[in-house]
């Protein structure tokens, strides 16, 4: 009798766009989610800026996540651009979570994604997060208000903070994706460049360090990586601000607050590459840098004419 090889079970792959309101938890989750730091988390709203891709492998699927800017009314030329990143990250997924913070409900910029969703053709997912922090039949009601604005397949109630039911998530997508071979390697995270994940994280410290004091008019880039030959790494990164008084913020007193945020972001990088980093910040002042195409290129936000 001939033997019958073990059959290899088929791959599945495809993109799930994260879309909510500023600070609703899409970042958290995504981060949760990947298993890895990929993208920023700061109290201060819109921080993630361009689209974000964080990769996770789960059984035989392998599950591209889109962490896209907040949505929200946009009142400046950078509000307009990412408003509008976000939603195109929707309409190019194979899946759309819409994330909603529990504790806030259906209100104010979560209440308008909600009437917009009706462009969106794809399979939607709710995602009510934060859900520890809420009684059961306030979520409960969350859920039928929802699903009754919007023809969701599926229902999750998670904490992206804690990481719970967050597993039931993943099993459903892995099962919901369509069958086809893997974007990227298996060991992958992410797909953004080395160089742009520094200055992000750079961005996280300093935000998290003057989130009350600095405007959101600040930039971060990357200028100079250089490998080492004793295995380090020397990184060199100018935060950009609109005017001289945000410099000083930045730099703070006799330079207290820069080699804060350089020593802050340098231990992330050393775990993050497991290399030592020598890590070296400049401020430089770039009046209505807002206005400027080139930053919006750079960022991955397409301009708004």
């Amino acid at each position: 009798m001939s033997e019958t090889a073990p059959q290899t079970p088929e791959t599945r792959s495809g993109f799930v766009a994260l879309i909510g309101a500023p600070n609703a938890g899409k970042s958290t989750l995504v981060n949760q989610l990947v298993g890895a730091k990929v993208s920023i988390v700061t109290h201060k709203v819109q921080t993630t800026r361009a689209v974000v891709r964080g990769i996770a492998t789960h059984g035989n699927a392998q599950i591209v996540f889109v962490d896209t800017p907040g949505i929200f009314k946009p009142r400046r030329r950078l509000d307009e651009a990412m408003v509008t990143t976000a939603w195109g990250g929707a309409k190019d997924a194979d899946i759309v979570l819409v994330l909603i913070d529990a504790e806030r409900g259906i209100r104010g910029d979560a209440e308008a994604i909600l009437e917009n969703l009706a462009g969106v053709r794809q399979p939607k997912v709710l995602i009510l997060n934060k859900v520890d922090r809420v009684k059961r039949e306030t979520l409960l009601a969350l859920t039928a208000e929802a699903n009754t604005r919007v023809e969701f397949e599926r229902t999750f109630m998670i904490s992206a903070l804690t990481g719970s039911g967050c597993a039931d998530l993943l099993d459903y997508l892995a099962e919901r994706l369509p069958a086809g071979p893997w974007y990227y390697p298996e060991d992958q995270l992410s797909d953004l460049p080395m160089r742009q994940l520094a200055a992000e994280i750079t961005r996280e410290k300093l935000y998290l360090r003057l989130h009350q004091e600095l405007p959101y008019s600040s930039h971060v880039e990357t200028e100079k990586w250089e490998e080492k030959k004793d295995g380090s790494v020397r990184i060199e990164q100018v935060i950009y601000v609109e005017r001289d008084s945000q410099k000083k913020i930045v730099l703070g007193h006799k330079g207290e607050t820069i080699r804060a945020i350089g020593q802050a972001a340098r231990t992330e990088l050393g775990d993050i590459l497991e290399q030592p980093v020598h890590l070296f910040l400049f401020v430089k002042v770039r009046e209505n840098w807002g206005d400027d195409p080139e930053r919006y290129r750079e960022m991955g936000l397409e301009f708004p004419r």
